[in-house]
C-alpha cells in the first residue's frame, strides 16, 4: 500500500508537471525534459515522495523544494522574471543585481534593489 502525499507534496508535483507540460522543466545537466516518466520521477523527487530515496532524503528534498519555491527559483517564476520583484527576498534581489553588475548594490536596501533592477531591465 502506497503512502499518501501531503498537501505540500501534491502542490509540488502539480507545479513540476505543469512546468513539464509547458516545456520549462529542465534536467540536472541542462536541456529540456521530454520523457513523461522522467518528469514524474523529478516531480516525486522534488516533492519528497520518491520510493528511490530514504525517508530522511525525502524530507530534505521537500524542505529544499519549498525554500526554492518561496525564493522564486522555479522555472515558472524565472519565466515571469522581473514581475515578481515584490515577492523576492533581499538576498535574491542582491544576487540578481550582482548578475546585472549594478554598482552600489551592497549599500542598497530591498526597495532600492527593486528600483535598480526595474531600471536595468527597461
Amino acid at each position: 500500500m502506497a503512502a499518501r502525499q501531503s498537501k505540500a507534496q501534491k502542490e509540488t508535483v502539480a507545479r513540476v508537471m505543469h512546468e513539464y507540460k509547458q516545456g520549462e522543466l529542465e534536467r540536472g545537466q541542462g536541456g529540456k525534459v521530454r520523457n513523461p516518466k522522467q518528469a514524474i520521477a523529478i516531480a516525486l523527487s522534488e516533492a519528497g515522495a520518491s520510493n528511490q530515496q530514504s525517508p530522511k532524503e525525502n524530507r530534505k528534498k521537500l524542505r529544499e523544494t519549498k525554500r526554492k519555491e518561496r525564493e522564486g527559483r522555479t522555472a515558472q517564476a524565472q519565466k515571469e522574471g522581473m514581475s515578481q520583484l515584490d515577492d523576492t527576498t533581499r538576498a535574491e534581489l542582491y544576487r540578481r543585481a550582482q548578475k546585472a553588475q549594478i554598482p552600489g548594490r551592497s549599500h542598497m536596501d530591498k526597495a532600492a534593489l527593486q528600483r535598480a533592477l526595474r531600471e536595468h531591465q527597461a
